[in-house]
């Protein structure tokens, strides 16, 4: 619990102080656009929310190696520096607020190159026959692995659009890696998760529900990485450990972003360019309009704020039975395939304004109690 507490701790005293100091630097780092496809906030707010998680891990990857052996050190200070880049790159799309593809694309490469080349973990097992046999190649084993990292990490970014929800999305998934690995006693990868999941609630703290400050493109990065990296890692470290596990464990956002590609072709239109109808979106749209109605700030947020635990309830369907059965690849591969088979449903009764009633929150005025 050290790291997790160190961690925290660090996280929530940086995002007060960047919360605290608004005023001075709301013109470097504040997100003054509410024109956006995916803007759903009603007034300035800082978007560097991933520095706080950055330098949490920052602190505390030096007492994971006090306390901790060699073995289960070194992997953390190696993670750490081959995510620079891409937070790099992340926070300057937050600080020049324009999205630089080519920079992107770039420090993702650097971070996934740095990855494979200084912990050589890969992705060498799917328990698909001809797959693994192609994966017994290493250069395609490499390729495959750098691809399913920024994958992984472009996906992370697409579902950061609430508040609380990618922070929360993430310590789902995280928590999950903490336990598997604390069942195959893999230390340095529980080691690792709870730390993740003390940086990002100490972020939360300040993002949910008020919003005071969001992750950026430099924190879903990170985040992204992060998780990207220790999915495959356990898989890799544990042979015990089914492969699909990693595939379930991060179905949300891999769906999420494999339909909205699938819908832009299919409209024809530029699958590289953000718009306004993801699932999270259509859950804002269609179904919080009735639980705060009004469009004054304060309820617009407070609607944006309960938006995601939708989602987080959402991500735990694949998230849950991906940490109960890690070991079994067929159950993954069934869970697999009622996750898919459940995002379509849903999506398309909430776009054809069918929401199940279950899901949906009304306001209860005097005249309904009556």
């Amino acid at each position: 619990m050290i790291y997790f507490s160190l961690s925290f701790f660090a996280s929530f005293l940086l995002c007060l102080g960047i919360v605290r100091y608004t005023h001075t630097h709301a013109h470097l780092i504040g997100d003054n656009d509410f024109s956006g496809a995916q803007k759903f906030h009603a007034y300035p707010v800082p978007r560097v929310g991933g520095i706080a998680v950055l330098l949490a891990l920052i602190v505390t990857v030096p007492a994971v190696w006090f306390f901790e052996r060699p073995e289960t050190a070194l992997p953390l200070w190696l993670l750490l520096l081959s995510v620079l880049p891409v937070f790099a790159g992340g926070l300057a799309e937050d600080i020049l607020k324009q999205g630089l593809i080519r920079l992107r694309l770039l420090a993702m490469l650097c971070s996934c190159s740095l990855f494979v080349a200084m912990l050589g973990w890969l992705v060498l097992r799917t328990e698909i026959g001809l797959l693994d046999g192609l994966l017994a190649h290493r250069w395609l084993a490499v390729g495959v692995t750098i691809a399913a990292v920024m994958g992984v990490i472009n996906a992370f970014n697409l579902i950061d659009g609430y508040n609380g929800l990618s922070a929360a999305v993430a310590m789902i998934m995280l928590s999950s890696l903490a336990y598997v690995a604390f069942k195959v006693e893999d230390r340095a990868i529980m080691v690792a998760a709870l730390s993740l999941i003390g940086a990002c609630l100490g972020f939360m703290m300040w993002n949910w529900p008020r919003g005071l400050i969001f992750m950026g493109d430099g924190g879903a990065y990170t985040i992204g990485f992060a998780l990207a990296t220790l999915a495959i890692a356990i898989v890799f470290r544990n042979p015990q450990v089914s492969p699909w596990y990693a595939c379930v464990l991060l179905l949300y956002p891999i769906v999420e972003t494999v339909f909205t590609i699938q819908r832009r072709l299919h409209r024809k239109a530029n699958p590289g360019m953000p718009d306004a109808a993801h699932l999270h979106q259509l859950i804002y749209k269609r179904m919080m309009r009735w639980a705060v109605g009004s469009s004054c700030p304060a309820e617009r947020t407070m609607r944006n704020s309960m938006t995601s635990p939708y989602l987080w309830f959402f991500a735990s369907l694949s998230v849950v039975p991906a940490t109960l059965m890690w070991h079994s690849t067929l159950a993954l591969q069934l869970t697999a395939c009622v996750f898919v088979v459940g995002y379509i449903w849903l999506y398309r009764s909430i776009a054809r304004f069918r929401s199940p009633k279950w899901l949906v929150y009304r306001k209860v005025s005097a005249l309904d109690k009556s």
